[in-house]
């Protein structure tokens, strides 16, 4: 089993924070994103995974060491492929075409999920789905009586399904989708300028694969602050009964501890209310500070804040007063 993630995106709904890092190395919960998409993949996937694919821009050797070491956390070995140029999702699977080989799970790496389900390996195909009160914004799919997907539907204006693909695929066979996806390139086949994935897979259904859905139980986006901000909200959630969300080495000084919470190793509490649904990063200080429902990365000091519904970057310093913040990498704000 391989799974291959596509994250060469610039993340501009994400700026500030991704004028730094990419969006998918933003920490939710303690963990970045796409290391908590790979884990969660391979906890449904029933088999063991042989490699992680990832997809990238040329954003630098720590981020590539850094994604090498997400895959060998569970076993695999990291891939790093670049994508030189953003023409659609066909073109971005496919510039990791010598890892499209075997079973294969295909993931966008600005979405996670909670899954109820085990993967059925033995499909052909599957698209993970989510039901969604208006289907209008997203691309759905269409069954049949046999749960056979008939029909892939981009953006209906007029109701055919409340099934959104969420952007996470299995393929039985890899190397066919590799196929598929090199005859929409060599044949310059696109849908608003880009090379479309969901051509390719409207190909293979008309060949005879069989594509079935997988719903999942809750699809968390990370497209912007105020979604990745809930996202991590919902992930503690997930995870607040787990040991070690708050790490042994993290000093609490007159600290109160609304859970769920995430404090990373050298973090420094004192005289603060943390919580509920915070996550602190490593050797960050907050003092004398109120903090609820947000993210606070690693390396910064935050003083005299009432912070709320807010995202501050890596080395950021903060002081001051009540405030929705979204603060990137190595700013400075005091009032």
């Amino acid at each position: 089993m391989r799974i291959i993630i596509p994250m060469a995106g610039m993340g501009k709904r994400m700026r500030p924070h991704t004028l730094t890092v990419p969006k998918p190395l933003i920490p939710i919960a303690g963990k970045p994103i796409v290391q908590r998409l790979v884990e969660d993949i391979a906890k449904v996937c029933q088999e063991p995974i042989e490699e992680v694919a990832f997809i990238i821009g040329h954003f630098g050797d720590k981020v590539e060491q850094d994604l090498k070491g997400i895959a060998e956390k569970i076993g695999a070995k990291g891939t790093i492929v670049y994508q030189e140029e953003a023409l659609g999702t066909a073109h971005a699977i496919l510039c990791a075409k010598d890892s499209l080989e075997g079973k294969v799970v295909v993931a966008f790496a600005d979405t996670l999920f909670k899954a109820d389900f085990q993967l059925d390996t033995n499909a052909d195909g599957t698209i993970w789905v989510q039901r969604v009160e208006d289907p209008r914004p997203f691309g759905v799919v269409k069954l049949n009586d046999n749960n056979e997907i008939t029909d892939f539907v981009e953006k209906p204006e007029t109701f055919v399904s409340d099934l959104a693909i969420i952007g996470i695929y299995y393929f039985r066979d890899g190397a066919y989708l590799r196929e598929e996806l090199q005859y929409l390139l060599d044949n310059d086949i696109r849908d608003k300028g880009e090379y479309q994935l969901t051509n390719a897979l409207e190909n293979m259904k008309n060949k005879g694969t069989k594509f079935i859905p997988a719903v999942i139980s809750e699809w968390l986006d990370c497209g912007n602050k105020n979604a990745t901000v809930y996202t991590n909200q919902r992930y503690l959630e997930y995870i607040k009964d787990e040991k070690g969300l708050v790490a042994s080495s993290a000093k609490l000084e007159n600290a109160v501890i609304i859970p769920p919470v995430y404090i990373g190793e050298n973090a420094q509490i004192t005289n603060s209310v943390i919580g509920p649904h915070v996550s602190i990063g490593n050797n960050t200080s907050v003092h004398n500070s109120v903090v609820s429902n947000s993210i606070i990365q690693e390396n910064t000091q935050l003083k005299n804040g009432n912070v709320a519904n807010s995202m501050l970057g890596n080395f950021v310093v903060y002081e001051g007063r009540p405030s929705d913040l979204s603060l990137g990498d190595f700013n400075t704000l005091a009032e």
